[in-house]
């Protein structure tokens, strides 16, 4: 079973799956990166391109899913050297700061809330966001053309591809592409009418919408909303 809740760091959701009801759906690609938690070990899940399966269905889970480019900052590691990956903590930071995390988590009424904690620690410590990164994934998820969005920002487009490489994994197209799809299917799990929510969202048609669920994540628009993940 899979529960969220916001978290005290804006823009953050704190999340537990546990090895209870039906099995997981994959891991939709959101634009997010998350601190992961699960007997013991800390990992980093990195932004996705496509459907990431639950490979260890019958265990417990925590983690910390951050807003889109908020991350590598907290990490110290760019976003695209993460890509599509799932990398234990110890290989990014020194043992003797993973160590110290995980007696935090451990020591915390539940492992989420330990996660969230040393998140909050951790932002403060680095100092405080970059504001252009929620700019840019307004602008981008609002469906502005990447070319106005280089323009608006004096970016450019080399600039801001560079840019969103560093701070969202991958180039500002496919993160405007990834948001979409996420307004969509949320759209659609509130009971929207897909041709409603494609045209909503800004695909062509229903059948543009439904070519991008397949391209995605690998399935059928039914299939993601038959049951939650």
């Amino acid at each position: 079973m899979y529960r969220e809740r916001p978290s005290r760091m804006t823009g953050a959701v704190v999340w537990t799956r546990t090895p209870s009801g039906p099995a997981p759906q994959p891991v939709l690609p959101d634009g997010c990166m998350d601190l992961l938690w699960s007997d013991g070990r800390l990992l980093v899940a990195g932004p996705d391109t496509g459907a990431h399966p639950v490979r260890t269905p019958d265990a417990t889970w925590a983690g910390i899913r951050f807003f889109p480019g908020t991350a590598p900052t907290l990490l110290g590691v760019p976003a695209h050297e993460l890509r599509d990956r799932r990398v234990e903590l110890a290989d990014l930071w020194p043992a003797d700061r993973v160590r110290r995390l995980r007696a935090r988590v451990e020591a915390a009424p539940d492992p989420a809330a330990g996660l969230e904690a040393a998140a909050l620690d951790r932002a403060a410590a680095t100092g405080p966001p970059d504001p252009l990164i929620p700019r840019l994934v307004s602008a981008l998820a609002a469906g502005r053309p990447v070319g106005a969005v280089a323009d608006g920002t004096g970016l450019g487009a080399r600039g801001l591809h560079r840019r969103s490489l560093a701070v969202f994994g991958y180039g500002p197209k496919t993160l405007a592409g990834i948001l979409r799809l996420q307004r969509a299917l949320a759209m659609a799990r509130a009971g929207v009418p897909y041709a409603e929510a494609a045209a909503r969202a800004g695909y062509a048609d229903q059948a543009h919408l439904a070519r991008d669920v397949r391209r995605l994540t690998g399935g059928p628009l039914g299939r993601l909303l038959a049951r939650p993940g």
